[in-house]
């Protein structure tokens, strides 16, 4: 799943019942799910609290296993055209007008195809990406919808894989080390991230006054979407997620709060004044955040009535869609991965996990400890590969004048459909005996584990037999090994996985990276039916929000996805992998030394 930048609306539906039969859709940027929870007579029993809720597969008539109602795609206008983004400086922004149209326009959409009443949907909870910070006035609007900054990009999303706050991350990790107080990085796995929340906005406050200026406050993307539906606009009293805060911006019962005004004084006096406008308490997703307000609720022909439910972000609720249980590790797989865990209190006690993204009361399941770890790249480094192998092809076949403009369409149109499919079935026809290169998964920086977001990518053992199936191989390879390294980093820091669960576009379409997978972990993997669990997820928070189920276990057991595919390791080929991992801790070593 190259297309990361998505936000996911659920709507959670009651009081009726639809039969479809057979349906399919596609898997874009934007989907809203329709979940149907009934209680009626059908065929004659009596049906227990159960849902229909859109599928990437074959739907059915049973209300207890869920079917497709409908779908729709919305387009980020401007993110597709690569306004306000520039890898070279690891520079990703994107504009709030995105989401807000999406939003407006899928749900107007879904709701029509899907066929219900505005009295019948229930609740909304939105997952979105994250740490992306978005600066907004007084009166809660997004600065770049203000005039005078709708076209500056520090006034935009600074979305998670932004890293050009890299410097002040390490400013902000040296200064928690060595303040002499608390250091509030303790549970962010004791480094802190350039991806997160206050690394952000340090650097944009630095580089732009005006931004500077003009922000009133601060708010997670997650929340921004959130509060703009809701009815009550008290910025203060606003519900904020625990996810987010929880894992991106220090937030800790342990220190009451978000970091002291001190310690954000040493950084930079306008994080302290920052800090008395941010919030005290947060909030699970499984909380009423508010009524959708009159604005909205007119504009997508729906009622007040409709609770929304505290934001969250997308690999957190995707690990309740999956069905997360204790020791089971749910690896969120596309641009980047996710990888959750959850915890009871009395397990995990007052231990600490080092170098992960962090461990936050009820980020996953109120009343257990969420654990979060991932990778910078991980669809992102074979999308690095597929834009390097394209660009003779766009910038000399496909600009030939031999072609006509039909066939040109054409031919990008068969070589965009073959392109992974046939580099997979030739790397998978290579020996793992045979020399093959080795390769780094850094393309973006290492996030987990021990944040280093300067690290970068490198590849050894090339020779002139080396060809694009080998260095694909080599790709596969490395984004495994770096998930090798976090479940190792769980392993030695006492924390039991007994099975992982893999969700997103990467798992469910990519049969041999998930055997790879299996092989370098040596652990049975599963796969989620859902192409979409990260919405199913949030539509179980709305499902306990709106008063459904009484929790999110609850819901979940009768709302979660099923497995679609299982994979197993191949004894005979672990020792080969074994020695594979060892050349890239090699190479990763050497690398992390002289970087």
């Amino acid at each position: 799943m190259f297309f990361q930048f998505f936000i996911r609306f659920i709507l959670l539906i009651v009081e009726r019942v639809v039969y479809f039969n057979k349906h399919k859709c596609v898997n874009y940027i934007y989907k809203y799910y329709i979940c149907q929870i009934t209680k009626e007579i059908i065929d004659g029993k009596l049906c227990d609290w159960s849902r229909l809720w859109f599928r990437f597969c074959e739907g059915n008539t049973d209300p207890n296993t869920g079917i497709e109602l409908a779908s729709s795609v919305n387009y980020y206008y401007r993110w597709k055209n690569n306004k306000y983004c520039n890898p070279a400086i690891n520079q990703f922004r994107q504009h709030p007008l995105d989401h807000i149209e999406g939003l407006e326009n899928t749900i107007k959409e879904v709701v029509k195809l899907g066929n219900v009443n505005a009295s019948d949907i229930k609740g909304i909870c939105i997952d979105t990406t994250g740490s992306s910070p978005v600066p907004v006035s007084r009166d809660g609007t997004p600065l770049a919808l203000v005039e005078g900054f709708k076209e500056n990009p520090n006034a935009m999303m600074v979305l998670w894989k932004d890293h050009t706050a890299i410097n002040e991350a390490n400013e902000i990790n040296r200064l928690a080390a060595n303040w002499g107080g608390v250091n509030f990085t303790k549970y962010e796995g004791g480094i802190y991230s350039s991806e997160w929340f206050w690394a952000k906005i340090l650097h944009i406050i630095r580089i732009d006054e005006a931004v500077r200026n003009a922000a009133y406050t601060w708010m997670e993307h997650c929340d921004l979407m959130t509060y703009l539906l809701i009815e009550d606009k008290d910025l203060k009293t606003f519900k904020r997620s625990r996810c987010a805060a929880g894992h991106k911006a220090m937030w800790h019962e342990d220190w009451n709060g978000l970091p002291s005004e001190d310690f954000l004084h040493l950084l930079d006096p306008y994080l302290s004044q920052l800090r008395g406008r941010l919030y005290d308490e947060t909030y699970t997703s499984d909380h009423v955040a508010g009524n959708l307000n009159k604005e909205w609720a007119k504009k997508l022909g729906l009622s007040t009535d409709t609770i929304i439910s505290v934001g969250t972000f997308d690999a957190h609720a995707g690990a309740v869609g999956a069905k997360i249980d204790q020791n089971t590790l749910v690896r969120v797989m596309g641009t980047s991965t996710c990888d959750i865990l959850v915890s009871p209190k009395e397990i995990i006690g007052s231990r600490t996990v080092r170098g992960i993204c962090g461990q936050v009361d009820g980020s996953v399941i109120p009343g257990s400890i969420g654990l979060e770890a991932g990778q910078s790249a991980f669809g992102d480094v074979l999308a690095w590969f597929k834009d390097v192998l394209y660009w003779p092809i766009d910038n000399l076949v496909l600009s030939s004048d031999i072609l006509t403009e039909d066939q040109k369409n054409k031919l990008k149109e068969e070589i965009d459909f073959g392109f992974i499919r046939v580099l997979s079935d030739q790397a998978s026809q290579i020996p793992i005996s045979e020399s093959i290169p080795t390769a780094l998964d850094w393309i973006n920086g290492r996030r987990t584990p021990d944040a280093n977001q300067e690290l970068k990518a490198a590849m050894s053992n090339l020779s002139l037999g080396t060809k694009a199936p080998h260095i694909f191989k080599a790709l596969i390879n490395a984004i495994c090994f770096g998930s090798k390294k976090i479940v190792a980093r769980f392993e030695e820091e006492g924390v039991r996985i007994d099975s992982v669960i893999g969700i997103g576009g990467v798992a469910r379409k990519s049969p041999f990276i998930m055997q790879t997978l299996a092989n370098v972990l040596n652990k049975t993997i599963k796969v989620a039916e859902s192409d979409q669990a990260p919405a199913l997820g949030a539509a179980i928070y709305a499902a306990v929000a709106a008063g459904i189920y009484p929790t999110v276990i609850e819901a979940a057991k009768h709302m979660g996805s099923d497995f679609e595919a299982e994979y197993f390791p191949e004894p005979h080929k672990l020792a080969d992998y074994n020695l594979l991992m060892d050349s890239y801790s090699e190479l990763s070593e050497f690398i992390e030394s002289v970087t």
